[in-house]
């Protein structure tokens, strides 16, 4: 939830990876490959400002605060909030009643000053904030873009400086742009899926953490054990226990997935009890701060934001100990109008795998996102889970490119189920996408 409101945030332009350019006040660093370009801007809280698959930009980015210099202070007049968008490292719990609550944002350190950042490699930086000797911490993580995918893998370390323990978890805080872009107002396909823990703490299965407990946007499909969260311009914040390691943020209107992938650690604390946590900015009201926050209508004080944000265990560190938490990016086209329904360091499955005989023939069907350029490959295993065959059904597949597949094959006499693989470009596999068990 956030303190104040901040102007438009619009989708950004093209950049180009594998370079730094000035920009205004700003000095970005560009990685990337031919898929995937990614901006940073160490200046203004260590920032990933965008993430871009092709020419699609998942981020929201602040226009009007765009390649101003920022104070020294990190922090605008009157103390307020300085939101330039994107993704960015903050403390878990958020809150505003002792000093294990992190009362950001605004956080003249970790959200506002500069980071130092160190080239490590080709495609993998890290960056560094200053002590916030608040917190008691530094913050600083390595982040690697992979050639031939979408993936990108983020290791967060938080390092205790103080001379007292300290306990938080880290909360990677990813803002994404739920805005029309074919026209005016929010986009009204956009959509977030989380599993949830058939075991939660939460009666629910989550937890309303702000805004109406019978909010509109929050869609739990218990049948299929899946939090769905639809946004409807309608203020409201949820915690998910989710086990499951992942969270997929959607634009079904124009078919584009961005998922976080996680390790679930059971049996750990979690703050607010929660490994994911979703917010949306809309019209209504919330509770903060002792009091009532209405939120209003105009969209440069109230932007189309949907956050979608995963959040380590608490760590209890003693002065000088160090705890990092790793997780990935990944993205991909999808289908347009399809939601997601699993997903793993593979892609993401759509419309689940069919294969149905008729006669001699097999009609394999499915809706998938990939996260690798390559090909799909089937292979057709007996009753014994023997590998009978391997069939190459889509030659050439990119994350670029949302798949459709309808194809009839030949049957394979003895065959008891099939599995659909992603190989790369070198033909490695990279694993399965989806399973017919039995046909």
């Amino acid at each position: 939830m956030r303190k104040v409101t901040f102007a438009s945030l619009i989708a950004f332009a093209i950049v180009f990876s594998g370079c730094q350019t000035e920009t205004s006040s700003w000095t970005s660093q560009y990685m990337g490959n031919d898929l995937i370009q990614l901006q940073v801007v160490p200046e203004i809280g260590g920032r990933v400002l965008q993430y871009k698959l092709g020419d699609y930009g998942f981020f929201l980015v602040n226009d009007d605060l765009y390649g101003q210099e920022p104070p020294v202070s990190g922090v605008g007049p009157d103390d307020a909030w300085l939101n330039y968008g994107g993704d960015k490292l903050w403390l878990a719990p958020q809150g505003w009643d002792n000093d294990q609550q992190w009362p950001g944002p605004p956080d003249p350190v970790l959200d506002g000053q500069p980071y130092a950042m160190e080239t490590l490699g080709n495609n993998e930086i890290r960056l560094t904030s200053r002590k916030d000797h608040r917190g008691g911490v530094q913050l600083s993580r390595v982040i690697k873009v992979h050639e031939n995918s979408t993936r990108v893998d983020i290791a967060a370390t938080m390092k205790n400086i103080g001379t007292k323990p300290r306990r938080w978890g880290i909360w990677a805080h990813t803002q994404f742009n739920a805005g029309n872009r074919h026209g005016k107002g929010h986009n009204e396909n956009y959509w977030a899926y989380c599993p949830l823990n058939k075991n939660s703490i939460f009666p629910k299965g989550y937890s309303v953490q702000y805004g109406l407990v019978n909010n509109m946007s929050f869609k739990p499909d218990y049948d299929n054990s899946m939090m769905k969260v639809h946004y409807q311009r309608r203020v409201g914040k949820i915690g998910i226990d989710s086990p499951a390691g992942w969270v997929a943020t959607v634009d079904a209107t124009d078919g584009y997935v961005f998922v976080h992938r996680f390790e679930y650690e059971p049996g750990e604390p979690y703050p607010d009890n929660s490994s994911v946590e979703i917010w949306m900015n809309g019209l209504g009201e919330f509770v903060a701060w002792g009091k009532v926050n209405k939120l209003p209508e105009d969209i440069k004080d109230n932007p189309y934001n949907f956050e979608s944000e995963v959040i380590s265990p608490y760590a209890n560190l003693k002065p000088g100990e160090e705890y990092t938490y790793k997780y990935k990016w990944y993205a991909a086209k999808i289908p347009a109008g399809t939601s997601v329904l699993n997903c793993s360091d593979v892609g993401v499955v759509c419309e689940d795998l069919a294969a149905v005989r008729n006669g001699k023939s097999l009609k394999i069907k499915g809706k998938f996102g990939v996260f690798y350029e390559g090909s799909l490959v089937l292979h057709y295993f007996d009753a014994a889970g023997k590998n009978i065959r391997t069939e190459t059904i889509a030659p050439q597949v990119s994350p670029l490119k949302a798949i459709i597949l309808s194809h009839t094959v030949q049957a394979i006499e003895n065959t008891a189920s099939v599995s659909l693989h992603l190989y790369d470009k070198t033909d490695r596999d990279i694993g399965q996408l989806a399973l017919v068990k039995r046909l």
